[in-house]
């Protein structure tokens, strides 16, 4: 499975306003543009998606920027993915139904409904919160403890 820079950086985007939730403040492009050393410009394209589909709110103003619209554990990658890969969740399209229909309706059946299904589940399960506790349990060791 191909999941485009869009998808890749849209999740990464989303997983660090996921660590800023509850906060009032809002996170702006050019910190999320640092933070994850992605383009400024891509990040915007990427949060108008976002924003279509109603993942994330912007605030207008000095004080201005983005927040998630729902809590984290509400927010599934599914979701995500959905407002940035339109292409990952085409049907597959027909082969061979003019000359040998039964084949083609067992493919589809058997095989790619299988895995829409499949791939669909899984990132429906997977929510933000999710990602977020595991990007912690990534993190290195940055505090030391030494014992005397």
């Amino acid at each position: 499975m191909r999941i485009s820079s869009k998808g890749r950086y849209g999740l990464a985007a989303m997983v660090c306003m996921a660590e800023g939730y509850g906060s009032d403040a809002c996170i702006t492009i050019i910190s999320l543009s640092k933070r994850l050393g992605i383009s400024k410009i891509y990040l915007e394209q990427v949060f108008s998606l976002l924003k279509r589909d109603g993942l994330v709110l912007a605030i207008k103003g000095a004080q201005g920027g983005y927040k998630l619209s729902r809590p984290p554990q509400e927010i599934s990658v599914y979701e995500i993915l959905r407002a940035l890969e339109q292409s990952l969740f085409e049907k597959t399209a027909e082969s061979v139904a003019l000359k040998a229909e039964n084949i083609e309706k067992a493919m589809q059946k058997s095989v790619f409904s299988a895995l829409d299904s499949a791939v669909e589940s899984t990132l429906r399960s997977v929510t933000l919160l999710d990602l977020q506790t595991e990007a912690e349990k990534q993190q290195p060791e940055s505090c030391y403890m030494f014992y005397i």
